[in-house]
């Protein structure tokens, strides 16, 4: 079927919303327009559907949310399971997040899928806990998370809590794609599944469990001073779904001096004072810093839209706020729960960390020292998820704490995907704790630099154009065809190709990775020097991860700037 026939069908079906139907007959005769909305559709994967909302196949609407429920409700139905089914809902602050929890509930109970709907935005962290506390069969999260206020997505969690991965989303695909015309899937009526007890709330005791939880987490019994703890934070929601449970946390965890950033507080979809709601950007924290210095605030916090990530920045000597990586973050945390636990004597003896192959290396060393176990795992929470369900439920390892360079932090595992609120209330007790000792958290990872070595990472983001798409097959081929000794005059020791799940060892040869398959590929070099080339799941984009170290700060940004030059002449980007 052609754009122009889908485009049509989709004009003239009968029922079609009416904010869609608006849109599609603003843009007749734009063949261009018309393209981009119904060429393809929005692909189900271990991330869900993510995408810019409006009326087509290729825009998060209405239509595309009942066809991945549609698929999913199939699935569950097929499963041998005993007793009733039943998913946990949840639903960021964005335009349209409520409606598409509804649909989503709607053809659910259609099903006889008995429907956990939350009553307001909630953090993604607390529907996967919901997920595990009430043993649902499955989660889903309305959320594009970090993305522009323009776009939405759909999200599926599984039994565990976590993140779909790649079997799951695979046999959910087969069954979406089975469904056919996605105008015609039906929901049932809401107000009859509640009555019928299909449609319930997320009892407030899931949450009340969660924080009990979280405050569990605490690490300061040993040298917490009584009272509150001496530290100013700014906290700013970014207009999401931590404008009201945050500050519960923190206050809990016993940051009295806690200031919210009130331009940025509201539960606003537009996202009006940010140009996207990402803790990651330096220019979201501008309004943070502004208060910061009128409050003369240790720590500068703030979550993205769905609560799950962190970013964060620290007031230095001069009073400047400095902000924080995400591999910067992930190995502060790291050496302060191993620190504090060995002080405990909590330090178990098969204690395992968790990180993805596209993060520092120094997290790696951090946890060496301390005679800790470090799993890799391909880039994504989810995959940190499963390796605790593989070896943490099954009692070979103890789980102590997971974490990816894109600002993704966990440090309790009754929640098996990021949690910004357990990595917030981490910080801040890490900030009072090296405060005691007139110390910043920039003072105390320029120790960890002075003991591990000077890691330092870069990200380069090439864009994708329209007509660019097929460059990335290209790309990756041509990267896997290089026959190479060194890059940039520095020897290759090791090459992992993800996507064909092998890793050839220039002096031992090839071995299994031992990772699920991913199109990606990174190469080691000596002196601890890597990369890893992978294509964006979420965005038309691929990424480049750099990663150098040395004995010195200089030492390393030279080496660092030297391996960029050398991977941008090999990627030969146009």
């Amino acid at each position: 079927m052609d754009n122009l026939t889908k485009y049509r069908m989709w004009l003239e079906y009968p029922s079609l919303d009416t904010e869609l139907l608006e849109e599609l007959q603003q843009i007749a005769g734009r063949d261009e327009e018309i393209s981009s909305r119904f060429s393809r559709e929005l692909l189900f994967g271990t991330g869900g559907i993510r995408g810019k909302m409006g009326a087509g196949t290729a825009r998060m609407n209405i239509y595309m949310v009942r066809r991945a429920t549609e698929g999913m409700s199939r699935y569950l139905q097929s499963l041998p399971q005993e007793g009733p089914r039943s998913v946990v809902i949840a639903y960021d602050t964005r335009h349209n997040s409520l409606n598409f929890a509804r649909e989503t509930a709607s053809v659910l109970t259609r099903h006889g899928i008995k429907a956990y709907l939350f009553q307001k935005p909630e953090p993604t962290p607390l529907l996967s806990f919901a997920v595990r506390e009430l043993q649902a069969s499955a989660g889903v999260v309305v959320t594009a998370s970090h993305n522009p206020p323009a776009d939405n997505g759909y999200k599926v969690y599984g039994p565990d809590g976590g993140q779909i991965t790649d079997t799951l989303a695979q046999a959910i695909t087969r069954e979406i794609e089975q469904v056919g015309n996605s105008l015609a899937v039906e929901g049932s009526d809401l107000e009859t599944a509640a009555r019928e007890g299909l449609l319930q709330e997320v009892p407030e005791a899931v949450t009340h469990r969660y924080l009990e939880l979280l405050s569990s987490l605490i690490l300061s019994s040993d040298w917490r001073p009584k009272g509150p703890l001496p530290v100013r934070v700014v906290y700013t929601p970014l207009h999401g779904t931590g404008s009201e449970i945050m500050p519960r946390v923190l206050q809990a965890a016993g940051v009295e001096d806690l200031f919210l950033v009130p331009e940025q507080t509201s539960q606003d979809p537009c996202c009006s004072t940010v140009r996207s709601p990402n803790p990651e950007d330096w220019d979201v924290f501008q309004m943070a810093i502004r208060l910061g210095q009128e409050k003369q605030a240790d720590l500068l916090l703030a979550t993205d839209l769905d609560g799950d990530r962190l970013g964060a920045a620290v007031r230095d000597a001069k009073g400047n706020f400095t902000p924080l990586t995400g591999n910067q973050m992930g190995c502060l945390m790291l050496d302060y729960i191993l620190s504090r636990r060995k002080a405990q004597s909590r330090l178990p003896s098969r204690g395992m960390i968790v990180k993805t192959v596209v993060t520092s290396e120094m997290g790696r060393a951090i946890a060496d020292s301390y005679g800790v176990e470090t799993i890799e795992t391909l880039t994504g929470f989810k995959y940190i998820g499963e390796k605790i369900m593989e070896l943490s439920d099954t009692g070979q390892k103890v789980f102590l704490f997971g974490y990816e360079e894109s600002y993704g932090f966990l440090m309790g595992d009754f929640v098996r995907d990021k949690d910004g609120l357990q990595a917030a209330q981490l910080l801040s007790e890490m900030t009072a704790f090296y405060k005691e000792q007139c110390m910043t958290l920039l003072d105390a990872l320029e120790q960890l630099y002075r003991k591990h070595g000077y890691y330092l990472e870069e990200l380069i983001n090439l864009e994708l154009k329209e007509g660019q798409l097929d460059q990335v097959g290209k790309t990756m081929e041509n990267l896997r065809s290089l026959t190479l000794q060194e890059i940039g005059g520095t020897p290759l020791t090791r090459v992992d190709d993800y996507l064909h799940q092998k890793s050839r060892d220039m002096a031992a040869g090839w071995q299994p990775t031992g990772l699920p398959s991913s199109n990606s590929l990174k190469f080691y070099l000596a002196e601890k020097a890597w990369f890893c080339v992978r294509p964006s799941g979420t965005e038309p984009k691929i990424k480049i991860y750099l990663g150098a170290k040395g004995k010195s700060r200089p030492q390393a940004e030279k080496v660092l700037s030297s391996l960029k030059d050398a991977v941008l002449s090999l990627v030969k980007w146009e």
